[in-house]
């Protein structure tokens, strides 16, 4: 099978143009879907009216201890540096049980019990539903990366964020629909969780870096050092009439997908420059999020939900820092404290804007940590039980759902799987999962594949 790179590549297009349009859809491979001519970033109906219009996914690559963070476990204590009275298999060797060195505290109306090390983000417990009975297949990183993305761990399949394109389309069309920004890039096999798959191209996310501050080194080729807008505007002119000729008496999607990932980079030209500068925002929201990469990367997020961005996904641990096998209580705290006021802050910006009402923010990792220690002061990795949160967009905020047992190590109480989690959203977004489908090699293929049910009790 071919990849979009091998159509139109010898067409004479500029290359600023032919750089960025690359750049909007890296690599991606198509199915054997029929697919008209149309454009597919129009926007669409959902299934049912949905109480969210977008998402953003605080997304910690490495996996954050949950035992450190959102899921108290004073039971450790009692067996600190002893072995637990239940035995549970860990991926390496460890030692005796580990307990959290840092402080837990009651928040808000509701009481959310959550670490000091998200202090900030705790002043909006009451926005902010808990799940601590979350569990993945298998305790590695890239096949729990691409479960918690794309929804299976073994098949490489279309991310979250390419199926919400797909299903709704886009509110503007001069950016793209689906961002994943990642500060100081990413290693090539990551790009997998913000692939399109089989689905048409023009749903793959668009790779942003927010370690820049330069619009072009923000995004590659964002600007034509060739040719002006109007001969820009020629070729692709052009383009199009060829392209046309030669689909015809063809059925590729990829062409279509093709041309539509070129005019989206004509279109971003003015457009993106203006949403990735933050010079015009006022001094006390800048103060807010912070002069950092994560705050300006989260800052940057809220501008592109404004302007209609669907989906915009936030890494934070590119390298993954967030995977703490030594000395946890230094690099659990210096990760934290790298985002809990760039999220404190755009949880407040959205409630005064009014957005965070049908905006869904979700937080986590691909998977959670072992209470027990490894090395004496770090975490081995742990499928079996761990945490996320999610707030706006219709949740039912300053709540708790599910547990795990006493020492935070298995989910027994409500255990909830990523296909549930991933259920979920699609509802508050407006999907019957079941029914947002699209048929590749002569099967419906879906993001919850054979799984998912709604967690209702979390939905307001």
């Amino acid at each position: 099978m071919r990849t979009r790179r091998d159509v139109l590549t010898r067409s004479g297009m500029g290359m600023g143009m032919l750089g960025l349009a690359s750049l909007l859809s890296p690599n991606a491979t198509y199915g054997d879907s029929s697919s008209s001519g149309s454009n597919p970033l129009q926007p669409k109906q959902p299934h049912f009216a949905p109480k969210a219009k977008r998402v953003v996914h605080f997304f910690l690559n490495g996996g954050p201890s949950h035992v450190d963070t959102f899921d108290p476990k004073p039971m450790l204590a009692k067996y600190a540096g002893k072995p637990l009275p239940q035995s549970y298999l860990t991926e390496r060797k460890t030692g005796g049980a580990l307990p959290s060195p840092f402080q837990f505290s009651k928040y808000g109306e509701s009481g959310l019990e959550i670490s000091e090390l998200f202090a900030k983000t705790a002043e909006h417990a009451d926005d902010i539903a808990v799940i601590r009975s979350m569990y993945a297949q298998v305790p590695n990183h890239e096949p729990s990366l691409m479960l918690m993305n794309c929804g299976d761990s073994i098949q490489s399949r279309p991310s979250f964020g390419s199926w919400l394109m797909y299903g709704l389309g886009t509110e503007n069309e001069n950016l793209p629909g689906f961002v994943a920004m990642c500060p100081g890039g990413y290693p090539i096999k990551d790009t997998a969780n913000w692939q399109a798959g089989f689905l048409p191209g023009a749903f793959q996310g668009t790779f942003i870096d927010p370690q820049h501050r330069e619009i072009d080194r923000l995004i590659e080729n964002i600007r034509s050092h060739h040719a002006s807008p109007r001969s820009q505007r020629q070729q692709l002119d052009l383009l199009r009439a060829m392209n046309d000729r030669y689909s015809a008496d063809r059925d590729d999607p990829r062409l279509e997908a093709r041309i539509q990932s070129f005019e989206l980079a004509f279109r971003m030209q003015t457009e993106a420059a203006a949403v990735l500068d933050l010079s015009k925002e006022p001094k006390e929201v800048l103060d807010a999020y912070g002069d950092t990469v994560h705050g300006r990367q989260t800052l940057i997020a809220r501008r592109m939900l404004e302007q209609g961005v669907r989906y915009v996904q936030l890494w934070h641990g590119a390298g993954q820092p967030w995977d703490h096998h030594g000395d946890i209580e230094k690099n659990l705290r210096k990760n934290s404290a790298e985002i809990d006021q760039p999220i404190a802050a755009f949880l407040k910006d959205l409630k005064q804007r009014d957005m965070l009402k049908d905006t869904l923010v979700l937080w986590g990792g691909e998977f959670g940590r072992t209470p027990v220690s490894e090395g004496g002061n770090g975490r081995d990795h742990n499928h079996y039980g761990f945490s996320v949160w999610m707030a706006g967009g219709g949740i039912r905020g300053g709540t708790v759902y599910g547990a795990t047992d006493d020492f935070g190590f298995k989910a027994v109480e409500k255990p909830t799987s990523v296909h549930d989690l991933h259920a979920t959203m699609l509802h508050l977004l407006g999907f019957d999962h079941e029914r947002l489908t699209y048929r590749y090699a002569g099967r419906d293929f879906r993001l919850t594949d054979v799984h998912g049910h709604v967690i209702r009790e979390i939905v307001s």
